[in-house]
């Protein structure tokens, strides 16, 4: 589909984003209150995020972990879990603590689809996703990389699978992605524990 080059994505993204909003508001003032009733801390954590051509940015979620866990990928922790805040698994097991980069997606900082912004301090995923061009692409809330194993896979896999997208994405594909991001959500597949 031609419109759905650069403009049309971000029409897309606007479109979706800014009504999707609406009917979601009773549950974003419901996580809001429950992270702030159960845990000290901020309802939002704010995490240095890569967006396109390696610009940084704030990434919002709602926050699932306590105000101490260290600034590095989950992965790397040694254990997560001890972190988590009471509301907080549950938020991440629904996807729910992702609905503020609904945000991002109206700022133009994120797309709906697109690779997963990597942290700051992701610097091989970085360089890999440099030299295979995908630093270009706009980050998404969701992904291929993200429909085909998110965390059990490796970095150099996620970035195989951005490069993937890069080369094939389109208006159909990102349909493909959002729907299979809904069934891996309500399915519990791929999803974080």
């Amino acid at each position: 589909m031609r419109f759905y080059g650069t403009y049309g994505k971000r029409l897309f993204d606007v479109t979706v984003a800014g009504f999707a909003l609406i009917p979601l508001a009773p549950v974003f003032l419901l996580c809001m209150l429950a992270v702030r009733l159960t845990s000290r801390g901020p309802v939002f954590h704010v995490s240095d995020r890569i967006g396109a051509n390696n610009a940084h940015f704030n990434m919002l979620k709602f926050r699932t972990m306590r105000v101490d866990t260290p600034q590095v990928a989950t992965h790397l922790m040694t254990d997560p879990s001890a972190y988590v805040t009471p509301v907080g698994a549950f938020l991440r097991k629904t996807s729910l603590d992702e609905l503020p980069q609904l945000v991002n997606v109206l700022k133009g900082e994120m797309s709906l689809v697109g690779p997963r912004p990597a942290l700051f301090n992701q610097d091989d995923q970085i360089a890999l996703r440099t030299a295979a061009g995908c630093h270009a692409l706009v980050p998404g809330i969701t992904g291929w990389a993200q429909v085909n194993g998110r965390d059990d896979i490796s970095i150099e896999r996620k970035v195989e699978l951005d490069t993937w997208y890069l080369r094939h994405r389109s208006f159909r594909l990102d349909m493909a992605i959002l729907w299979k991001t809904v069934r891996n959500v309500f399915g519990r597949q791929n999803v974080r524990h």
